[in-house]
């Protein structure tokens, strides 16, 4: 007997080719039959028609940080409101394990550093997460059986030279013994199921304290010696993440990747590919390591997102904002301090100045602050504003928009919601997406879900990309955007038995209404451990959500099942090729 049956629905399978009508039996957590409408004359516990629906597989989101918040939100939401059945964690260097067993004050340096570097709610850290785990395979049991939602986690790199340096892991170099023991904990937590590893040298990555993270003091050596450990794993991978992944690689970096990917012989992926018509030399050059890697042994992915995605930002909060070169000094002053210089003329010309210069990279476009909209406001001289463009009300007032932001922001405390306008949404910088997605080795992804949880929510970039596909721009047609959004990430990770809807593989699976198929407006709610923000977005038009068979979302309300998976390397996953 079947466990449930999907009639006349419109397949869409993953693999690119195009839809037809047909039913889904899935059994025992699997898709046991596929057959045209009224073929399947099996039994069914459960039965439902799906015309005029689409089912496609359920959607894989290659870099998410839900590493802490699966085990208070074992939902993984709102990722799995929009059609996310598996998400890979433990991306960017940073992981929760292993701890070192007889320092737990390692714990409070993890939880500071994740609150700081990825946006997470300290409370919520806290109060969220059991912290009873030492080494990886413990974090990776803690999970098991609680999870809404399939999960794979690399193994950060800060956490293992935290847990083998302990403070000296922050400026200091490993020495023999010391880089041997890293070696054996990253095998062992590999043996454990972990997918590989995730580094980063980003110079946007500090700690709770402002200093640099553990990985970013990592020399060359170490790097590649972690890369070669990776080669003795079946199913395993490398995620890392260098300074000129925000603008363009330089050319060491671009030899780095290509050798630690060439070393591991398993491709490593990379966030976030940037794509702005305005810059058209950056594509070809954040290209160039693909290239080279294909020549030397190696592979490696750029993400890019297929949206822009919504952000909230603010003079009051750690945002992008402080990784503009000299700016993190003025906007970490206490309030009334930063309210004071943020007034003087002469700060501002020269925030400005840093701002517009090259080391800023790809932070530059958030200093065009004539183009950016108040959203809440909290004081009554703020009254009316919100919704309303800067470049306006600074006309209105005669005064430079940076200067007319910092009175409004200073009316509130500094509390006032920003919402930039990207610059990236002309035309131009659209086909350049088009074009640069039909590349080998670019994929969609970059969402970031389960970080910067009260700035950005890019989380329903999977619904919005096929609302633009179906109704929008309509920059590709729905069978290869599904591919992008299952086959292709599945594929990467080499996945077993996931991003298709074919007989015998996982039913991990998604149903949705095409004529609808959106994500709502992103609105700041507070429903995180300890009543901290965090920014939601609703999905609109899916249907129903399964994983592993079990139906996990019926019309965005989430049914209360667990049969998420911890993917494991190895028994989940298998060795992709870089040839």
């Amino acid at each position: 007997m079947l466990d449930h049956l999907i009639q006349n629905a419109t397949v869409v399978d993953g693999t690119g080719e195009p839809s037809y009508v047909a039913d889904v039996g899935i059994r025992d957590g699997r898709i046991a039959l596929i057959a045209g409408p009224g073929e399947i004359r099996e039994e069914a516990r459960h039965r439902e028609d799906a015309t005029g629906l689409v089912l496609a597989p359920g959607f894989v989101d290659p870099h998410t940080h839900y590493d802490a918040q699966l085990f208070w939100d074992p939902y993984a939401t709102p990722s799995m409101n929009h059609g996310v059945t598996t998400v890979a964690g433990g991306n960017c260097g940073f992981t929760l394990a292993p701890l070192h067993p007889d320092r737990p004050e390692d714990a409070d340096y993890t939880r500071r550093m994740m609150s700081k570097v990825e946006g997470m709610s300290l409370v919520a850290l806290e109060e969220g997460a059991p912290w009873n785990w030492h080494s990886f395979g413990d974090y990776l049991d803690a999970l098991e059986g609680r999870t809404a939602v399939n999960a794979g986690f690399m193994v950060g790199h800060c956490a293992l030279r935290r847990h083998v340096m302990g403070p000296d892991a922050v400026g200091g170099q490993p020495d023999e013994a010391q880089m041997e023991e890293m070696l054996r904990l990253f095998h062992e937590a590999m043996d454990a199921g972990a997918w590989g590893l995730s580094t980063t040298q980003s110079s946007t990555h500090s700690d709770g304290d402002g200093k640099p993270v553990a990985s970013r003091h990592a020399r060359p050596a170490e790097l590649l010696a972690l890369s070669r450990a990776v080669a003795e794993h079946e199913g395993t991978q490398l995620e890392a993440i260098v300074a000129g992944c925000l603008d363009q690689f330089t050319d060491e970096e671009i030899d780095l990747f290509v050798q630690m990917s060439a070393a591991a012989g398993r491709p490593l992926n990379w966030n976030v590919l940037t794509i702005d018509a305005a810059v058209p030399e950056r594509v070809p050059r954040q290209l160039v390591p693909s290239e080279r890697a294909r020549k030397e042994g190696g592979r490696i992915v750029a993400l890019t997102m297929p949206i822009l995605t919504p952000m909230n930002m603010s003079l009051g909060t750690f945002c992008a904002l402080n990784l503009i070169p000299g700016w993190g000094e003025i906007l970490a002053l206490p309030v009334p301090e930063r309210i004071a210089r943020l007034r003087d003329p002469d700060v501002r010309a020269e925030m400005l100045r840093r701002a517009d210069s090259k080391e800023a990279g790809v932070f530059r476009r958030l200093a065009k602050f004539d183009r950016y909209v108040i959203g809440d406001t909290y004081s009554e001289a703020n009254k009316g504003l919100t919704g309303r463009v800067v470049r306006d009300i600074a006309a209105e007032r005669g005064q430079d928009p940076f200067a007319c932001l910092v009175e409004i922001c200073a009316n509130d405390e500094l509390r006032t919601v920003l919402w930039p306008m990207p610059t990236d949404n002309d035309p131009a910088s659209w086909d350049l997406r088009r074009e640069t997605w039909e590349h080998e080795d670019v994929m969609l992804g970059g969402s970031d879900a389960g970080a910067h949880l009260d700035r950005m929510c890019g989380a329903p970039y999977t619904t919005r990309f096929l609302g633009d596909c179906l109704r929008g721009r309509k920059l590709m047609g729905l069978e290869r955007a599904v591919k992008m959004l299952t086959e292709d990430p599945a594929r990467l990770f080499g996945l077993r038995g996931r991003g298709r809807l074919q007989e015998g593989f996982h039913a991990d699976l998604v149903l949705f209404d095409p004529e609808r198929i959106d994500a709502g407006q992103a609105t700041l709610v507070h429903d995180l451990p300890g009543d901290s923000p965090r920014l939601d977005s609703k999905a609109i038009g899916v249907v129903a959500v399964w994983v592993n068979g079990v139906e996990t979302l019926r019309d965005d309300v989430v049914t209360g099942a667990v049969p998420g998976t911890v993917l494991r390397s190895g028994r989940d996953t298998e060795t992709v090729s870089t040839r």
